[in-house]
């Protein structure tokens, strides 16, 4: 396929997005299907394309004057890729396959993309009904904090230091050009391409020998700063495919014991194989058996340790899934919310004296982050914050001073893009005190 029937392509997937509110995969998939010509690359590139589209959405329609797919690629072109009006008329020219030539009003709007009078909702790219939200959590640098989340994401991966170090893990991804993590101790990163394709990885003989996992390296962090150990009593309550489990093992030399479990009984089950493969033995996977079943009942009042890897918005995940803030709703925020309190009542059961729990969330909202500690602790009395100073103590080098990651309340430590470079994420420790 050319450049420009790629465009073309990846307007037809944005107006089936619209027209049908489906999430962004389902529809590359379903155009995939219908247009088996398609090689990988080519579909590949529609799906970048699709991606910046809906990183850019407002912004991109503020410019255009407009809103329809083809507006929003177009002013995408702009903002996400830097290609100025006349590369993007040269790609619409109306001949075979490609979409049709400029008209003089957006050839104009594409020569002068001017966003300074804009909105912060625009500015930013979010949903204006989360501007409260979002203001309390980043005052007077939101649009700054949401440009950058609105921007591509790296792909990061965790060293399995079970099996080898990162020392000896680059080299042999060398021709794939990784550079280490500013922050995690352990991590690799790899830079997108100009089309916003990275490496796939999934398919090296070092992935499938188990020599690491795919993570973002904000989640590698939070997931350390809990404050695992070897020979801990552990408990992962919302272990999913098990991306923290794995890691926590490795924090834990594969001594003590992992007790992995979900709600979701289809989330975990992944999780075999990735543990035989990153050669785990200390983690225990307790799946329940049906609607109401307590399988973690037997730990009750003996674990050290509870990782509530909670379930939330996803809002700190919107670099790597950008059609998800366009679908986002109140109601399921207050979902959220309301799943958020039952789980962390649940890990409370779980947690000895002198316990803790370790609270991380992939969101930036205050309301899913420190106001959800406060109410467990109002209901909890027998609990106390652990001071976010500890955590940072805990914390690499490059964040060990970092006091500007302590959240607005001051309950725990929020990452986002443009503090650390790495997804949003909040980190809270609750201690068991009497």
């Amino acid at each position: 396929m050319t450049p420009s029937a790629r465009l073309s392509a990846a307007i037809e997937v944005l107006a089936d997005i619209e027209a049908r509110r489906r999430p962004a995969p389902d529809a590359l998939k379903d155009w995939g299907l219908a247009h088996r010509f398609a090689g990988s690359k080519d579909r590949a590139a529609i799906a970048s394309l699709v991606y910046d589209a809906l990183r850019r959405r407002a912004s991109a329609a503020y410019i255009m004057g407009e809103g329809s797919p083809r507006a929003v690629l177009l002013g995408s072109l702009v903002l996400a890729r830097g290609l100025d009006a006349a590369a993007i008329a040269a790609l619409c020219t109306g001949e075979r396959f490609a979409p049709e030539p400029l008209s003089a009003e957006e050839a104009r709007r594409l020569a002068d993309p001017d966003l300074s009078d804009a909105p912060a909702a625009i500015a930013g790219d979010f949903p204006d009904w989360l501007a409260e939200d979002l203001s309390a959590a980043f005052g007077d640098r939101l649009v700054e904090e949401m440009q950058a989340l609105a921007a591509r994401a790296p792909i990061d991966i965790r060293t399995n230091t079970l099996k080898t170090e990162r020392a000896r893990l680059q080299p042999l991804l060398a021709h794939l050009n990784p550079e280490p993590t500013h922050h995690a101790p352990t991590g690799l990163r790899f830079s997108a391409g100009e089309d916003g394709r990275g490496p796939t990885l999934q398919v090296t003989p070092e992935f499938l020998k188990g020599l690491f996992e795919i993570q973002d390296e904000g989640s590698q962090v939070v997931a350390a700063l809990v404050g695992v150990a070897p020979g801990m009593q552990v408990v992962d309550l919302c272990a999913g495919g098990g991306g923290k489990t794995l890691e926590l093992a490795a924090l834990m030399d594969n001594s003590g014991q992992v007790f992995a479990t979900d709600a979701d009984v289809r989330r975990l089950a992944p999780i075999h194989d990735r543990l035989t493969r990153a050669g785990v033995r200390n983690v225990q996977v307790r799946t329940p058996k049906g609607r109401g079943d307590e399988p973690l009942a037997d730990l009750t009042g003996k674990i050290d340790l509870v990782l509530v890897d909670a379930p939330c918005t996803g809002i700190g995940t919107w670099r790597r899934n950008p059609d998800t803030k366009w679908r986002v709703r109140p109601g399921a925020l207050d979902e959220r919310m309301k799943e958020q309190d039952l789980v962390l009542d649940r890990a409370a059961k779980l947690v000895k004296k002198g316990g803790r729990i370790g609270y991380i969330t992939c969101s930036v909202l205050p309301r899913e982050n420190d106001a959800r500690v406060a109410a467990f602790l109002e209901r909890h009395p027998g609990f106390v914050s652990v001071d976010p100073g500890e955590l940072l103590a805990l914390a690499p080098d490059t964040l060990s001073e970092r006091d500007d990651l302590i959240s607005p309340a001051g309950l725990g430590l929020q990452l986002s893009p443009l503090r650390t470079g790495t997804d949003g994420f909040y980190c809270a420790v609750l201690e068991r005190s009497r």
